[in-house]
């Protein structure tokens, strides 16, 4: 995001950007649960954010919200773990060694009361990989918030990512959010958009909710103007 002009409303200039992932492989894999829980506790904090805080990225419309529910899901079939992977919420962590603890904690419960080991088949293991990120301009600019809505439903997907899942993890809040309340003085609207539950949605649900309240806001002008 980048601010130009004089601190206020009409005239700060929001800049989307978007982001491109490089996926490089760790060389770990995960043959079962043992294994899984083992890997989750010594690889990079880096692999650890890849495969949870970048699988709104995959666009993958089902229940889970990370790589790790959805590998035991869907090749464990082990929907009792799945869910509880799932529920973890990785932005109420204050650091990514708690998040990994948590995650290495969920499946050791599991395995406690598994009696067989259940291993998959060649071809089907946990691949654990990181990526490296690359920044650049979208190609889209808004000084208001009808200019705002325009860009926000055309933009790439790696766009909303970017500025709405992404920017908890660098500044504690979606980029949206700041500049609304900064440059614009909407600050209703700006917390109505932090409050949206990132683990109930795609990036294209957040995508069509933020665009939906924008549409609200700028109605609710309209029927009030003379």
């Amino acid at each position: 995001m980048e601010q130009r002009g004089p601190e206020g409303a009409e005239g700060v200039l929001f800049e989307f950007r978007q982001c491109v992932k490089l996926l490089r492989a760790t060389g770990r894999k995960a043959r079962d649960l043992e294994e899984l829980e083992s890997a989750i506790r010594s690889v990079s904090p880096h692999s650890i954010y890849h495969h949870v805080y970048e699988y709104p990225l995959k666009m993958i419309e089902l229940e889970y919200t990370n790589d790790f529910a959805h590998w035991a899901g869907e090749t464990l079939e082990a929907r009792r773990l799945a869910e509880a992977l799932s529920n973890i919420d990785p932005y109420r962590f204050g650091s990514m060694e708690e998040l990994r603890d948590e995650l290495a904690r969920q499946i050791e419960e599991f395995r406690k009361n598994q009696s067989l080991v259940q291993r998959v088949l060649p071809g089907e293991e946990f691949y654990f990989n990181e990526t490296v990120t690359l920044v650049f301009p979208a190609g889209a600019r808004a000084r208001n918030l009808a200019e705002f809505l325009m860009a926000l439903k055309f933009v790439d997907a790696s766009s909303i990512y970017y500025h709405f899942f992404e920017a908890r993890n660098r500044v504690g809040i979606n980029d949206f959010s700041v500049w609304l309340k900064d440059a614009l003085g909407r600050e209703e609207l700006a917390r109505n958009l932090h409050e949206m539950d990132l683990l109930m949605h795609t990036v294209s649900g957040i995508r069509d909710l933020i665009a939906s309240s924008l549409e609200d806001e700028l109605r609710r002008e309209i029927e009030v103007s003379p």
